[in-house]
């Protein structure tokens, strides 16, 4: 008996009297072996998330949502589960890793509580063992310092240091089956790699189910056993995670693996995207849902779904060519339907802009800039130190030109950004925009920086006000600087970023993480400013809107000579879009260079690193997946507190 068994899954939530019932999720078959790692794949929307919700019990109750079919752990059937079986399953038999950490976490209990608390919840120990469990779980999850997070809040967490707080809260009671929704998008390559490592050995030594659901193809080739691709609702490809990725039969399978970056392709080559838009659900076609997208798809296609159809190995995929011999959809010819086919990888568009130093002044100058905070004790709250947040750092962004930032989380990078955004004061130096000083610009020069410069934070469920609609936050700042806000231009907004016109009147709770990511993109497109501060922007989007939210962003880049300042974990998407890069290590800059220069040939130790455990984008395994490597022994990461000086005789990176 396996583990986990899902069958005929239907999850269809009701409409109102003036719109149809949605239904998110169609005729789910899965199973998941114990030790196992399940990997689901698809676009936003596609119907991961629901159906991770519907293993939870999270799903809104009837009448609101109607779940039909089996679900199945370790022989108890979920569906019959009252209120109080569920609260003993939830955490103890079944936990989960939420994409937003920030929802995830109550912001009124420090780490430790919220941990301690959940362990206790499930099993009868004293308050002291329940605080060591807390702490292991926190190591487990890579916490720098576990034992001080224990006392502190979320929101004094880096975003990174948010969800591995989240992933030890789910691991603490040590369930049997552990579903992770995007569970390392906001993590750096080094600690993702700890942590998809250290979850790979938790279903290993404790007999646990992993579900991941991602949209990592290169995390899927290397840590996932089973592969299940959905869209529209559907399983529409699964088996073996080697065969799925090595031989697709699904042209959409296809088509996901060719938008996805890779570390070997040329610099600043424009991506693979897949024509078209994911269909609306409540506008469910007859026939096979990518029809309209697919570039091989005939009349039948469009009036008759082809079933899950089962092929040797175990190996599944809903096509009516899928026992035929497939190739890469960039030599496909056009599609039945009429849409463009995928579009192959092409130089970037257009010829650079041609702005060099000596030519025109640069558009950003950090120079020689620090940032602390104070770290406050005791009743009266005395500054008893500082976190280093940034030291002594000098950069320069050209106009016309990407300047990516990497670094692992808690590395500074989005602290630096605070300082261009006027959201922090620099503790020393100067930052500069446009020949500005950003902390005392007067009039003209504060409303020009309003403008011009336009940042998508990290966090899509932050960004957006819940009380506004979609088209509240589209018109909202071209009203402020005396704009054009009609309809044309706030639907060319959307379809700009993958979005349809329907967007507009719905609030931001009404789409998922990655979809919410895309409006959030949207609104900072709305101005055409002249820089946009892209802080882990894309790491939300699936491969194929981030290849077309990308592609979207060079386009702009070749035709205005707008500047990015561009923040990522990610070293393949780096590659696509950045002129330079700066890698920056506990809040000083550690390398800096051309992007051709530091992938080819890098000099600092941790550059090194970065580059060593960055996912290869080769998603097409020869066998079993390769696991991630463990940190050497005694790797403990240094104490933000603590001068870079301090901290390079305790980390191993800076022993080499």
């Amino acid at each position: 008996m396996s583990l986990l068994e899902i069958e005929d899954l239907s999850v269809t939530f009701q409409g109102t009297e003036s719109s149809p019932p949605v239904r998110a999720v169609d005729s789910v078959d899965l199973h998941l072996e114990a030790g196992e790692t399940l990997a689901i794949v698809g676009e936003s929307g596609s119907g991961k998330t629901v159906t991770a919700l519907s293993l939870l019990g999270l799903n809104p109750p009837e009448p609101v949502c109607g779940i039909t079919g089996s679900l199945r752990l370790d022989g108890t059937d979920l569906r019959t589960l009252d209120a109080n079986q569920w609260r003993a399953v939830r955490g103890r038999r079944v936990a989960m890793v939420f994409q937003d950490p920030s929802s995830a976490l109550n912001p009124l209990l420090t780490i430790g509580t919220q941990i301690v608390d959940a362990v206790r919840a499930h099993e009868r120990l004293t308050r002291e063992h329940a605080r060591r469990r807390a702490v292991e779980a926190l190591e487990l999850a890579r916490m720098p310092e576990p034992e001080s997070r224990l006392r502190q809040y979320p929101h004094e967490l880096s975003g990174g240091m948010r969800q591995r707080a989240a992933i030890a809260l789910a691991i603490a009671a040590r369930p049997q089956l552990l579903i992770a929704d995007e569970p390392t998008t906001a993590l750096d390559v080094a600690v993702q790699a700890e942590i998809m490592a250290m979850l790979r050995s938790l279903c290993v030594d404790l007999g646990m189910g992993l579900v991941l659901i991602t949209h990592d193809l290169g995390m899927v080739a290397e840590q996932a056993d089973r592969v299940a691709v959905m869209y529209a609702g559907r399983v529409v490809e699964s088996g073996p995670a080697a065969h799925v990725l090595q031989r697709p039969r699904m042209p959409y399978t296809q088509a996901l693996l060719a938008a996805t970056p890779r570390l070997d392709a040329a610099a600043r080559t424009r991506l693979v995207s897949i024509a078209g838009q994911p269909p609306r659900l409540r506008d469910r076609a007859s026939g096979c849902s990518f029809a309209p997208r697919c570039p091989v798809a005939v009349d039948d296609c469009v009036t008759t779904a082809p079933p899950l159809t089962v092929f040797a190995g175990g190996h599944a995929a809903a096509c009516r060519f899928a026992d035929a011999p497939t190739e890469p959809p960039t030599t496909r010819t056009a599609p039945a339907t009429g849409s463009a086919p995928a579009r192959g990888p092409e130089p970037a568009t257009g010829p650079e802009p041609a702005v060099t130093a000596a030519a025109e002044p640069p558009i950003v100058e950090f120079d020689a800039v620090d940032l602390r905070y104070p770290v406050r004790s005791g009743a009266l709250r005395r500054v008893t130190g500082h976190v280093h947040a940034v030291q002594e750092v000098s950069l320069r962004v050209e106009a016309g030109r990407t300047l990516a930032l990497v670094g692992e989380s808690g590395s500074g990078k989005t602290s630096l950004t605070k300082l261009l955004l006027r959201l922090e004061s620099p503790s020393g130096g100067a930052v500069r925009y446009d020949g500005i000083d950003v902390t005392r610009p007067g009039p003209d020069g504060l409303r020009r920086i309003q403008q011009e410069v336009q940042v998508v934070f990290q966090n899509p469920y932050g960004s957006l006000d819940p009380r506004l609609t979609v088209r509240q936050i589209l018109q909202e700042p071209l009203r402020v600087h005396g704009l054009d806000a009609g309809e044309d231009i706030l639907t060319a907004l959307l379809r700009d970023v993958g979005l349809d016109s329907f967007a507009l009147d719905r609030f931001p709770s009404a789409f998922s993480g990655g979809q919410r990511q895309r409006i959030a993109i949207a609104r900072a497109l709305a101005l055409r400013p002249r820089l946009i501060v892209c802080d882990e922007a894309v790491s939300a989007l699936d491969v194929s809107i981030q290849a077309q939210v990308l592609n979207l962003l060079a386009d702009l880049q070749a035709e205005h000579g707008m500047a990015y300042l561009f923040i990522t974990h990610d070293l393949a998407v780096v590659r696509s879009v950045a002129h330079r890069i700066a890698v920056m290590r506990h809040g000083r800059i550690v390398e800096e260079g051309t992007a051709e220069d530091i992938y080819a040939a890098p000099v600092h130790a941790y550059t090194r690193e970065l580059l060593a455990r960055a996912p290869g984008r080769n998603t097409t395994p020869a066998g079993a997946p390769t696991p991630a490597r463990f940190p050497a022994a005694g790797d403990t990461r240094p104490s933000p507190t603590a001068p870079t000086s301090q901290n390079k005789e305790r980390s191993p990176l800076w022993r080499r």
